[in-house]
């Protein structure tokens, strides 16, 4: 059963058409992972359905009684605390309430009360108006929403905090457990995963999992669409196209799609080359010898094929999307590319860690981990020399030349105005056509070459800090959320020029498959303290649950041991 159904949508956005003519259709039970390459148009789409910008012409078709909850991408929560900005009520309860109000305030009217007639009439809309609040199950709200913040992390503890002093994740979750209170039978998900850490990405993915309406999510979190959606929609080019089943699922088939494509529109062209050579063969026959035939026979077959071009039955050449050329060659290194030793770090008297040890050697590909705040972009600012610690060693190799990626692209603040052409000639010297020969490597367009940096999108500025990393050549990479602003398939395009990088790696990543695929080691930073994890992120998760059960284990034997000294 379609809860909502599009037919024929087109969403114009400044001028620019974000698709064209789209159909498409959200069942019941539908977990949908909406997909597709920045810029593709996925969060008009959401927004379309949504009601929050009107289609240039189509429709969209909700089936009656059907609530629809949207989660942007940008959140903005009213001021108070996290506990009574999660118990704002829905819209539609908000105005029940307010008419009950109303109401109410009319009963205590002396014209009203001293009236039987004008009573009896209130009192009758005050019971209408308290059956709607039921309907929308006004009582369960405050109950919903404490159950719904314990499944996304938050504890009572947490209830008091100002909205002002919660980060961009918890906003996020927040936003998500006040709309989700609401009950809508549709979830519209605009990325809820960013900014979100690991232990958040997990209570994200189990309450999507449980969710028992439908929901649409756009996310460039693979691992949270294989673990939730059983369908996935790439929007790409304008169209839409469907793939049953989780991501590792939709890669499958959609290469496969596209090799069945390319081998038909192969097979395509042979035939259209055989009768174009049969149809010369004719033309040259009638005007060699004036036959009539073969130029009846010529005839037929021209007509034949304009009507194949003007129906739509010949196949289409497969179309690659340009991707950045992404090779970074750094060469070798120092056998110990950095070091740690004893190093304290913190501020104001509130230390982050304590005496903490690492070393990353040349060719090791290591993940740092933990919670929003543990001090791991502070732990890369001390290692590129940016801060001091407040005790301990840090060593640089004296071959090791980093490279860093900044998460908020702060290495581009500098060069807002100023366009990417300058950006490569000043990260290495040469010719301004050079400059944009390497700036088209990497999927910009020509127009984009001589544009102010600060006029370029998430994505876009990160593909320029990726090329500027390149054209630094350094042999340590230092990665702070390196696919935060990717796409899939960009962040494919990394992963693999990471497995071909010679130097060393020490990467922060909230990217549970990005961490799969590229790290050999995860450290994780947690308690003011570092633990080592041998393996991606599947491998530390194993261990991790381990690590704790034979804790508890030794813990368990301890108690009963007390207990049983108590007893003799």
């Amino acid at each position: 059963m379609h809860l909502i159904q599009l037919h024929n949508l087109t969403v114009n956005l400044a001028g620019h058409e974000a698709f064209r003519d789209l159909n498409w259709a959200i069942g019941t039970r539908d977990k949908i992972g909406l997909v597709g390459p920045n810029g593709a148009g996925k969060s008009s789409l959401v927004k379309a359905i949504a009601g929050e910008i009107t289609p240039v012409r189509g429709t969209i078709t909700t089936m009656r009684g059907t609530s629809i909850g949207y989660l942007a991408q940008e959140v903005q929560l009213p001021a108070g605390t996290l506990f009574e900005a999660a118990c704002e009520p829905s819209p539609d309860l908000g105005d029940a309430l307010a008419q009950v109000a109303a109401i109410e305030a009319r009963m205590g009217d002396p014209r009203v009360y001293n009236d039987p007639h004008a009573l009896e009439g209130v009192l009758e809309e005050h019971g209408f108006a308290l059956a709607r609040c039921e309907r929308l199950d006004a009582d369960r709200q405050v109950s919903r929403v404490r159950e719904l913040l314990s499944k996304l992390g938050f504890t009572p503890e947490d209830y008091n905090l100002p909205v002002s002093a919660l980060s961009g994740g918890q906003v996020k979750l927040v936003a998500l457990a006040r709309l989700a209170a609401w009950s809508p039978d549709v979830l519209l998900l605009d990325e809820p995963d960013n900014h979100l850490d690991l232990r958040a990405k997990a209570a994200l993915e189990s309450f999507l999992r449980d969710y028992r309406g439908a929901v649409v999510l756009v996310s460039h979190d693979r691992y949270l669409l294989d673990a939730v959606v059983n369908q996935v929609a790439e929007l790409d080019g304008g169209a839409i196209s469907t793939y049953a089943g989780n991501y590792s699922v939709y890669t499958v088939e959609r290469e496969l799609r596209r090799i069945r494509q390319q081998q038909l529109y192969q097979t395509q062209q042979r035939e259209l080359a055989r009768i174009e050579a049969m149809i010369r063969e004719w033309e040259l026959k009638a005007k060699a010898d004036l036959s009539e035939r073969h130029a009846r026979q010529a005839a037929s077959r021209r007509k034949m094929l304009a009507r194949m071009e003007t129906s739509g039955d010949l196949v289409d050449a497969v179309n690659e999307r340009q991707l950045m050329e992404l090779q970074i060659a750094g060469g070798r290194g120092s056998t110990k590319a950095v070091t740690l030793e004893d190093v304290t770090m913190g501020f104001d008297g509130d230390l982050l860690f304590l005496g903490v040890n690492l070393l990353i050697r040349h060719g090791e590909r290591v993940g740092l981990i933990g919670r929003n705040g543990a001090g791991k972009s502070v732990l890369f600012k001390l290692i590129l020399g940016e801060l001091e610690p407040l005790d301990g060693i840090i060593k640089v190799g004296p071959s090791t030349r980093i490279g860093y990626y900044a998460q908020r692209h702060e290495t581009l603040s500098a060069w807002g105005r100023r366009t990417p052409i300058e950006l490569v000639r000043d990260a290495q010297p040469m010719s301004e056509g050079a400059a944009v020969n390497w700036l088209l490597r990497f999927a910009f367009t020509y127009e984009q070459t001589r544009q102010p940096i600060a006029t370029f999108s998430g994505g876009e500025r990160s593909r320029l800090q990726l090329l500027a990393l390149v054209l630094k050549q350094p042999n340590l990479l230092l990665l702070d959320e390196p696919t935060n602003n990717l796409d899939i398939a960009s962040s494919e395009v990394l992963e693999n020029a990471l497995e071909e990088f010679e130097g060393a790696i020490l990467a922060i990543s909230h990217d549970r498959y990005f961490l799969d695929r590229t790290v050999d080691r995860i450290v994780e930073l947690e308690d003011g303290a570092l633990h080592e994890y041998t393996g991606g992120y599947g491998d530390y998760v194993r261990q991790k649950a381990a690590r704790k059960a034979a804790a508890e284990a030794v813990a368990a034997q301890k108690a009963h041991a007390g207990r049983k000294k108590m007893r003799g």
